[in-house]
C-alpha cells in the first residue's frame, strides 16, 4: 500500500497580521509558490497579503480528511486560528525559514497531537 503525505497549513505575513490557510501535498514547493507570487504577479490571495512564512501545519495521509480540515479551519475565527497556532508553534517562527531550520528545534507535526489540538 503506497502511503500519500498530504498538509493543511497556515501562512502568516511578516508582520503575522494576515493568515492564509491552504492544503497542499509538498509544503516546501508550495512555500515557495507562495514565495514567488509575493514577490511577483501578486495574483493569489497569499502573494497579494504577502503569506509566506510557514506557521502552522497539521499532516494527513488521505486528502479527503486534508480538505475537510482545511475547510473546518477557514471557519474559525481570528481567536481560535491562533489558539491552534499558539498549540503548536506558540513563538509563531516562521517553520520554512532557513535560520530557523538552521537551529534545529523546529516542532514537528506527530499524528498524536490529533486529538489534543483545541480544534
Amino acid at each position: 500500500m503506497k502511503f500519500h503525505n498530504y498538509y493543511t497549513y497556515i501562512t502568516t505575513n511578516p508582520n503575522r497580521t494576515t493568515l492564509y490557510t491552504g492544503v497542499t501535498n509538498d509544503l516546501d514547493r508550495r512555500m515557495l509558490e507562495h514565495q514567488q507570487d509575493a514577490s511577483g504577479a501578486k495574483s493569489t490571495f497569499a502573494g497579494k497579503y504577502s503569506c509566506f512564512n510557514l506557521i502552522y501545519y497539521e499532516y494527513y495521509r488521505n486528502i479527503q480528511e486534508a480538505i475537510a480540515r482545511e475547510k473546518l479551519i477557514k471557519k474559525l475565527t481570528r481567536k481560535k486560528k491562533e489558539e491552534l497556532i499558539n498549540f503548536f508553534n506558540p513563538d509563531w517562527r516562521f517553520l520554512n525559514s532557513e535560520k530557523e531550520q538552521e537551529k534545529g528545534d523546529l516542532p514537528v507535526w506527530d499524528l498524536e497531537m490529533e486529538d489534543s489540538r483545541p480544534w
